[in-house]
């Protein structure tokens, strides 16, 4: 009987970086070799690349950066360790996504994933050829079945490298976090495992990406789908898993580790702050400044920005105008002051006016209407990108999905921006985290959570003034964004026929500022970005 160490290196690379991520990886092994006496090091799928690397995968110097890292590791790697890491790698011609193994200073061998995905943020059939081939490498007695992420999904790669001999499954993974996602993975490995009678381990990698964001979450089942082992969700590191041989070919992982499991706002909010702070970080920006309005969801946002980067790389400007209670100035400042950000007041008056009597000749003869309310908005957005130019620090703009449906949001307004960490987030969850967050510490008065949302660009306005309330609002987004369900179905669900219209009319013509809006953390399966992609000019009727 035979003891093997595997460790999961659960980490965050950047993409593009190759050298970088080269170099990350062999710290890694040497770390986990010595920490933990790694038999085997797993890393996630084009660790090398980062994920998704996108059309980098169309330089035809990738290649050539490729085999320079995988020569330096090879000639760095520590030979009694076998490495299993992922990366793109052009193969007669064809670009496939690979698993290399690592042993004693060769390649050893190299998988090609098979199930390709081409669905929600997905798009790998642009760039990759499937792979047809199974692979089972035998290691110090252990044969090892790999297989890369969609091929976890589909299940037929899985079930072949059972049926070629497969003693243990060892699949790579980026696996994007969204809402519920960390459970739907759980319930695929313990049906799988049961399914070859085969432990599986599971290495997923941690960090934000553009929109994406991965919660880590490495785990091993046994033979029974039963969780032996679960890395921190959220947290960069590297996880041993102990496999014990208990007859000639059955591996036995020893129950270890496990993170206990968090609530659904904790795990909401953590995916905020880490894309966040990894676009932040990554893109090299000094920190962020935003506008503080007073109300919930400028709020949420610089807590979510202070627990990302730390008060001193956080600016908030509250930018008062008419229409702007005195509450929500008290109520702003009370927040910068608990969180420990700079603060700065700007009164708008000045250059609204100032415009409103460079437009009076043209305006005349017209009433009042959304065009003034737009101009204090964009009056405040100029503020906001002037401070980002001078200093350095990104514009983090603040609007929620609900708002961002239905186009409550102003073009060079409030929209300016380069990220938004609440634009996957719905009016509803935006309530529910500000919630979460006050119960870990002080992060948001109390009477920002509990008074009605306004804009306050217009006297006494309201959002109930022109949307249903957020809570039939959001289930009727959700029943047509998320579900693709038509208008007539929402409505035999029981929602008012007149504001299901409304909604979903909203929600159709506001695709042109989605499109011009910052990107977000990506939280929902159905995201505005890479996962819904509607032409913003057309011809299509929602139906009475």
């Amino acid at each position: 009987m035979q003891d093997l160490t595997l460790v999961m290196a659960q980490l965050d690379p950047l993409v593009g970086d190759i050298p970088g991520n080269a170099a990350r990886a062999i710290e890694a092994v040497r770390e986990a070799r010595i920490e933990h006496g790694a038999d085997i090091v797993v890393f996630p799928e084009l660790f090398l690349s980062g994920y998704p690397p996108e059309d980098l995968l169309l330089r035809p110097s990738m290649e050539t950066r490729l085999r320079e890292a995988r020569a330096l590791m090879a000639s760095k790697v520590a030979s009694d360790v076998l490495v299993i890491i992922g990366y793109p790698g052009v193969r007669e011609g064809r670009c496939y996504n690979l698993a290399g193994l690592l042993y004693n200073g060769q390649w050893e061998a190299e998988y090609a994933k098979q199930a390709l995905p081409n669905y929600q943020v997905f798009d790998e059939q642009r760039y990759f050829t499937p792979g047809t081939e199974t692979l089972v490498y035998e290691h110090k007695g252990a044969k090892l079945g790999i297989v890369i992420c969609e091929d976890l999904w589909d299940g037929v790669p899985v079930k072949a490298a059972a049926q070629a001999g497969a003693e243990v499954l060892v699949s790579l993974h980026a696996s994007p976090y969204h809402q519920d996602k960390p459970a739907e993975r759980l319930r695929l490995l313990e049906k799988h495992a049961q399914d070859t009678q085969l432990p599986i381990v599971y290495v997923n990698t941690i960090g934000g990406q553009d929109e994406l964001v991965f919660d880590g979450g490495s785990c091993c089942v046994n033979a029974s789908g039963e969780l032996q082992v679960l890395a921190p969700y959220w947290q960069a590191g590297l996880m041993p898993v102990q496999f014990l041989q208990t007859s000639a070919t059955v591996w036995e992982p020893q129950a270890g580790e496990i993170d206990p499991e968090v609530e659904p706002e904790e795990s909401l909010y953590c995916a905020l702050v880490t894309g966040l702070r990894d676009y932040v970080n990554k893109s090299g920006f000094e920190g962020v400044v935003l506008g503080l309005s007073g109300g919930i969801d400028s709020a949420l946002s610089l807590a979510i920005a202070v627990d990302a980067l730390g008060p001193q790389r956080v600016q908030a400007v509250m930018m008062p105008y008419h229409y702007t209670a005195d509450i929500s100035k008290q109520d702003a400042a009370e927040q910068a002051k608990m969180l420990g950000v700079h603060y700065e007041i700007m009164p708008i008056e000045p250059m609204v006016e100032a415009f409103m009597g460079t437009l009076a000749e043209s305006f005349a003869g017209t009433e009042r209407d959304t065009t003034e309310e737009n101009l204090q908005s964009r009056c405040r957005g100029v503020l906001l990108m002037a401070i980002s130019n001078k200093k350095g620090l990104m514009v983090l703009t603040t609007g929620n999905k609900s708002e961002m449906a239905v186009g409550y949001a102003t073009l060079y307004g409030d929209m300016v921006g380069g990220f938004n960490a609440i634009k996957d987030v719905y009016k509803t969850w935006v309530y529910r985290l500000a919630r979460w967050r006050n119960t870990q510490s002080p992060a948001i008065p109390e009477r920002v959570i509990e008074r009605p949302p306004s804009a306050e660009l217009a006297p006494d306005q309201q959002d109930s003034d022109s949307l249903p309330d957020y809570d039939v609002l959001d289930a009727i987004l959700l029943s047509y964004i998320e579900g693709d369900m038509s208008a007539e179905a929402i409505i035999a669900g029981g929602f008012d026929a007149e504001d299901v219209y409304k909604v979903v009319k909203l929600v159709d013509r506001c695709e042109y500022k989605r499109r011009q809006a910052p990107i977000g953390v990506r939280v929902t399966p159905r995201g505005f970005g890479r996962d819904r992609r509607y032409p913003i000019v057309n011809g299509w009727q929602p139906g009475e």
